[in-house]
C-alpha cells in the first residue's frame, strides 16, 4: 500500500506539470532552459495565477540574477515612504551588460551635439545597442504589469527556441522597472486577499473587486504618480527620472490598466498632442505600435489605438521622457482587479489573461526597439540637434528668474529644472539682457540646449491646442457630449510658482555658476548675536520653512499684520519677530543660526525694537504665533489625492505635522485639542452631528479651511458653514421654466436657433473646466494675504463657481481678475470665461471666536502651486493668532 506521502508527491508532480504548461502557454511553442528558475519554483504559485506582492518580485528578480547574473544586474534607485525598495534589472546578452556603462557614456555623447560631431555620433551608432525601458504598475491598482514583467524577464532570460529573443538580445539593452508604487500595490493585494471568501467572485459589485479608502492607484502621500513627473515631488519619481537621464533609454513605455470591459491600448496617441514632440518620434512610436499589432493578431488580442489617451501634458510617465529625446507611449489593459472578473458580455476574464497580454505586449515592444535599432539611435541624436537650432531661433530663447521676494520658490523652480536635466546657470555677476538689468543671484536657462524642447514646454506660458481639435471639443460640448480632453491643459511652471520669469530672444554671457538639483538656498544672518530680536521678511517659501521649524523647536514669535520699517529696512506684512527677551530659556542664537542656514532663510538681528513707520512689537496688529494642532478629514467621503497631496504640501513643503481623523469620526471626536480642521476636497454629505461638532468647535475659536468641493459643502444650507452662493450656469436668453404637466402650450420654431433653444437646458451648473490657470486677484491689506502680491495664478477645474461673499458676511481674499486679464494659460470656455470674472477664489468668514476659510479650488492638487503656498500657511499657522480664543 503506497504511502500519504507517495500520493502528496505525486499530485504536486501533477500540479507542477500544470503549472508548467500554463507557464507555456503564455507564450505558445515556446521551450525554456531549466537552469532559470520559473515562478512557481521560487514563489509556490505560477505565472498569473496569483496578484504577485512587492516582496515576492522581489525574491523573484533576485533570483533570476543569481541564475543569470552575465545576462541580468538589478539596482536600486530609490525607496518609497514606507521604506520599500524599487529597483530596475536590465537584461541582454553577456557582451552588452558587460559594456553597461560604455552604453551609458555614448548616450550621454549623443545627448549633446556641441561635443559630439555627427560622424562621431554615426561611428558611436554603429556600435552600441538600442534601449527599451519598460515600467509596470506605477498605479498599484494595476496589478497585472508587475507579474507580467515577472514573466518578460523569465522569457528572455529562459527561452532556448526563440529566435527573437535572440536577435533582441544581441541588439538591445532591455530595461525593467517591475514595480513603480510598491505602497499602493501593498494596499491593494492585502485588502483583496482580505476579503476573498470560499472562491474568489467574479462579481464587479463582490468586495474584492470594490476598494475601500484610500485605493491602491496612489502611493504613501496619494498621490497619482503618473501626474508627478512635471512637479517631481514623489522619491520614487525623483529615482526614476534621475536613472533615465542616466540611461537614456530610446524606447519608454508605460503600462496600466483600465477597466475590465476594455481590451487593450497603445500608440498612436489619441489627441491633443503636444507640439513640442517631434513628427519622428511620433512616426517612432507608431513603429513600435504596428510591431504590436501584428502580435495581436497572431495571439488574437483586441486592440484600440489615438482614442482617450493623449499626449498633450508635459508631466505624464510616457510623456516626460519624449522631451530628452525617447519615442514613448502608454499601454492599457482591461483590468481583472482580482483572479476574475466577469465581463459586461458575460465572459469570464482572468488575471492571467491580463498578464499575457502586457507580456505579449513587452516582447513586441522590445523587438520593434531592436528592429529599429540604427534608425531610433539616429533620431535621438537628431532631436539634440534640432533642440538646440530650435531654441536658438525661438523669441523666447533665453529665461530669466531675476532676483525676488520669494527665494525659495524661485530656488525651487531653478532646481526643478536642472533635476530634470536642463542646464540652468546662476549669474555670479550683474548683468543686462533685452535692455533690462539683473541683479547676481538671477537663475539663466538657455533654451538653446538639447533639453530645449522641455525647457519651452514648461516655462512658456501658453501651449497651444491644435484649433481642430478644439473646434471639435465645441462642437461635442454644443451637443451635450462629454469632450475628450484628458487633463489639464496649462502647466506653466513660473505661473503654477507665481515666479517672475523674463524672457529674451538673444543668449546672455555672464560670469555664471551651474545650478544642480541640490544646489543649496543659502540662507543670510545679519547679526547673530542681535540684543533685542530677529526678523524674517515673510513671503518667501524659506521665510515659511523657517516658521514651522522655529515652532517645532519651541521658539516663541510674533507675526506682524501690517508691514513696518525697522533700522531703515522695510518689512512686509506677516514677517517674523522673534524677541530675545521671550526666548532667554533656550540657546536662541543658536538655534537662529542654524534654522537659517538648514531653511535658507533670510533673517536680521536687530539692538532695538523702534519701529519708524507701522506697527510696533507691542501693537495688537502683532500677534502671537503659537504651534497648532492641524487635523485633516481623512476616508470617505473626502478625495484621496486631495487629502493626500494636501497633507504632503504641509508635511513635506512647509514642514509641520498634519493628524488624520476619519471623516465618520468628527461628529464625535473631540476636536478642542486642534486649533486648524482642513476638509479636503470631495462629495461630502455630513451627519448632522458632524456639522453640530465642526461648528461648535468653530464658534469656540477653531479655524475651519475648506478645499475645492469641501467649500461646496461648507456653503450648503445643510452646513452653514459659509455664506457663499454657487451659481448655476450663464444663460444668455432665459426661457420659461419647463412645465411638469402632461401636455404644454404650442411652441413655434422658425429656425435652428429656436430648435437649439427649445432643446436647451437652461438650470444647469456651468460647463467643466478640463484644468486651466487663471489670474486671481489679492486684497493685500488683509492679514490672510500677508507677503502675497496683488496677483497670483490658481488651477481652476471643475464647475463651481460662486459669487463674492457679502461684505456683511464676511471678506473676499482672493477673487478672479476681469475677463480680458482673467485666463493666463489653457483653454477655457467662452460662457465659463464670461461667467468667472470677480467671482470667489478664497474667502474668510468669522464665526463666534474662530473662522472659516474657503478655498473654492484645492490649491494642494498634485503639490504642484508652489506660489499658492504662502496663503496656505497664512491659513493654517497665522489664522489662529487672528481668532478670539483664549489661550
Amino acid at each position: 500500500m503506497r504511502s500519504f506521502k507517495y500520493y502528496f508527491s505525486l499530485a504536486a508532480l501533477f500540479f507542477s506539470v500544470s503549472l508548467l504548461a500554463q507557464t507555456k502557454a503564455m507564450w505558445p511553442d515556446a521551450e525554456y532552459s531549466q537552469d532559470i528558475p520559473t515562478v512557481e519554483s521560487v514563489l509556490g504559485y505560477s505565472i498569473g495565477e496569483r496578484i504577485s506582492s512587492h516582496a515576492d518580485m522581489l525574491k523573484y528578480f533576485e533570483a533570476l540574477q543569481e541564475a543569470a547574473p552575465q545576462r541580468m544586474v538589478i539596482n536600486h534607485y530609490a525607496k518609497t515612504w514606507q521604506n520599500r525598495d524599487l529597483i530596475y534589472a536590465v537584461i541582454s546578452s553577456p557582451e552588452n551588460m558587460a559594456k553597461l556603462e560604455e552604453h551609458q557614456a555614448n548616450m550621454q555623447r549623443l545627448s549633446d551635439p556641441r561635443t559630439t560631431s555627427k560622424a562621431d555620433a554615426q561611428s558611436i551608432i554603429d556600435g552600441m545597442p538600442s534601449s527599451v525601458w519598460l515600467g509596470y504598475s506605477v498605479h498599484g491598482n494595476e496589478i497585472s504589469g508587475t507579474d507580467s514583467a515577472m514573466i518578460t524577464a523569465y522569457h528572455l532570460l529562459a527561452s532556448t527556441n526563440q529566435p527573437v529573443v535572440d536577435k533582441v538580445l544581441a541588439n538591445t539593452l532591455i530595461f525593467i522597472d517591475p514595480l513603480q508604487n510598491p505602497d499602493g500595490r501593498e494596499r491593494f493585494t492585502s485588502r483583496y486577499y482580505a476579503t476573498v471568501g470560499m472562491e474568489h467572485s467574479p462579481d464587479r459589485f463582490s468586495a474584492e473587486h470594490n476598494e475601500p479608502w484610500p485605493n491602491g492607484r496612489s502611493n504613501h502621500y496619494l498621490f497619482d504618480m503618473n501626474r508627478d513627473w512635471l512637479a517631481v515631488t514623489q522619491p520614487e519619481t525623483k529615482g526614476r527620472i534621475k536613472t533615465m537621464l542616466h540611461y537614456r533609454p530610446l524606447v519608454v513605455i508605460d503600462l496600466h490598466e483600465m477597466g475590465g470591459d476594455s481590451g487593450y491600448y497603445f500608440a498612436p496617441a489619441a489627441r491633443p498632442i503636444n507640439p513640442f514632440m517631434t513628427p519622428e518620434q511620433l512616426e517612432n512610436i507608431a513603429l513600435v505600435g504596428k510591431k504590436n499589432a501584428d502580435y495581436f493578431d497572431e495571439f488574437g488580442f483586441d486592440y484600440f489605438t489615438r482614442e482617450i489617451f493623449d499626449a498633450f501634458y508635459p508631466g505624464y510617465g510616457d510623456s516626460w521622457p519624449k522631451f530628452y529625446g525617447a519615442s514613448a507611449s502608454t499601454y492599457e489593459v482591461g483590468s481583472s482587479r482580482g483572479e476574475i472578473f466577469r465581463r459586461a458580455n458575460g465572459e469570464l476574464y482572468t488575471y492571467w489573461d491580463s498578464v499575457q497580454r502586457h507580456f505579449v505586449a513587452s516582447i513586441s515592444t522590445i523587438e520593434a526597439t531592436s528592429d529599429n535599432r540604427e534608425k531610433l539611435l539616429r533620431d535621438y541624436y537628431e532631436y539634440q540637434v534640432s533642440a538646440i537650432d530650435a531654441g536658438r531661433d525661438a523669441d523666447e530663447r533665453t529665461y530669466i528668474i531675476p532676483t525676488q521676494k520669494d527665494r525659495g520658490t524661485a530656488h525651487r523652480l531653478a532646481t526643478l529644472l536642472a533635476e530634470h536635466g536642463v542646464e540652468v546657470t546662476q549669474a555670479q555677476e550683474s548683468f543686462k539682457l533685452c535692455g533690462t538689468d539683473y541683479q547676481a543671484g538671477a537663475y539663466i536657462v538657455d533654451s538653446a540646449q538639447p533639453r530645449g524642447r522641455y525647457v519651452s514646454t514648461v516655462m512658456t506660458q501658453q501651449v497651444d491646442i491644435a484649433q481642430d481639435f478644439i473646434d471639435e471639443q465645441e462642437r461635442r460640448r454644443a451637443r451635450k457630449l462629454r469632450d475628450e480632453i484628458y487633463d489639464v491643459t496649462a502647466w506653466s511652471l513660473p505661473l503654477m510658482f507665481n515666479v517672475d520669469v523674463d524672457t529674451c530672444d538673444r543668449a546672455t554671457k555672464v560670469d555664471a555658476a551651474v545650478v544642480n538639483a541640490d544646489t543649496p538656498l543659502e540662507g543670510n544672518l545679519t547679526n547673530p548675536d542681535a540684543k533685542v530680536a530677529y526678523i524674517a521678511p515673510w513671503g518667501d517659501a524659506a521665510s515659511t520653512r523657517l516658521l514651522t521649524s522655529l515652532l517645532r523647536n519651541n521658539v516663541k514669535l510674533k507675526s506682524a499684520s501690517k508691514p513696518f520699517v525697522i533700522d531703515q529696512k522695510r518689512y512686509p506684512s506677516g514677517s517674523l519677530i522673534i524677541e530675545t527677551a521671550r526666548n532667554k530659556d533656550i540657546d536662541l542664537v543658536s538655534i537662529m543660526a542654524d534654522l537659517t542656514a538648514t531653511t535658507g532663510a533670510i533673517v536680521d538681528g536687530v539692538d532695538s525694537s523702534w519701529v519708524s513707520e507701522g506697527p510696533n512689537f507691542g501693537s495688537g496688529n502683532v500677534v502671537d504665533v503659537k504651534a497648532p494642532n492641524i487635523a485633516m478629514a481623512w476616508d470617505q467621503p473626502t478625495s484621496s489625492l486631495s487629502a493626500g497631496n494636501t497633507r504632503f504640501v504641509i508635511e513635506r513643503s512647509l514642514g509641520y505635522p498634519v493628524t488624520a481623523i476619519r471623516a465618520g469620526m468628527l461628529g464625535s471626536a473631540d476636536l478642542s485639542r486642534y486649533q486648524v480642521l482642513i476638509l479636503p476636497s470631495g462629495n461630502y454629505a455630513a451627519s448632522k452631528s458632524t456639522i453640530s461638532n465642526i461648528q461648535e468647535w468653530v464658534k469656540d475659536g477653531g479655524v475651519l479651511i475648506t478645499l475645492g468641493r469641501a467649500t461646496s459643502f461648507a456653503a450648503s444650507s445643510d452646513a452653514g458653514l459659509l455664506a457663499l452662493k454657487r451659481e448655476l450656469a450663464l444663460k444668455e436668453d432665459e426661457a420659461e421654466k419647463p412645465s411638469e404637466e402632461d401636455e404644454v402650450p404650442a411652441i413655434k420654431l422658425t429656425s435652428k436657433a429656436d430648435y437649439f433653444n427649445a432643446i436647451e437646458n437652461h438650470k444647469e451648473s456651468p460647463d467643466s473646466v478640463a484644468g486651466v490657470l487663471a489670474r486671481v486677484d489679492i486684497d493685500t491689506e488683509h492679514w490672510l494675504a500677508a507677503g502675497v502680491d496683488s496677483s497670483v495664478f490658481g488651477l481652476v477645474s471643475g464647475r463651481d463657481i460662486f459669487q463674492p461673499i457679502k461684505l456683511a458676511d464676511g471678506a473676499n481674499i482672493g477673487w478672479y481678475s476681469d475677463q480680458e486679464s482673467l485666463l493666463a494659460s489653457g483653454y477655457l470656455w467662452q460662457e465659463n470665461l464670461e461667467q468667472m470674472p470677480f467671482k470667489a477664489f478664497m474667502v474668510q468668514q468669522d464665526m463666534g471666536r474662530g473662522m472659516v476659510i474657503g478655498f473654492t479650488q484645492d490649491i494642494g492638487v498634485r503639490a504642484y502651486l508652489d506660489g499658492l503656498n504662502i496663503l496656505l500657511a497664512n491659513s493654517v499657522f497665522l489664522a489662529p493668532a487672528h481668532t478670539r480664543t483664549l489661550h
